[in-house]
């Protein structure tokens, strides 16, 4: 495993133990980067309308296309460290 999957793994741990939870902008800022780290690029169909939440996580997702699984985990390591993590 490289060292930025490493930190990222650690990351995904730490980022469960915040002093306080994120606003929501933060979380879907959170879950974007992660599964642009984990997943790579948005896959499958956009949720129905009435599911806000998964729409919004979706398009979050979605917004960071294109985006390299290294630089998303690096991103998402350095907000978890910013948060207190």
């Amino acid at each position: 495993m490289s060292d930025i999957s490493t930190r990222f793994e650690k990351a995904a741990e730490d980022v469960k133990k915040l002093p306080e939870r994120p606003d929501n902008d933060t979380l879907l800022k959170l879950y974007a980067l992660y599964k642009q780290g984990s997943d790579g690029d948005v896959a499958g169909p956009k949720p129905g309308f009435f599911d806000f939440v998964g729409t919004a996580k979706y398009e979050a997702w979605a917004k960071l296309k294109g985006t390299r699984s290294e630089d998303a985990m690096q991103k998402y390591i350095d907000l978890v460290s910013k948060l207190g993590g």
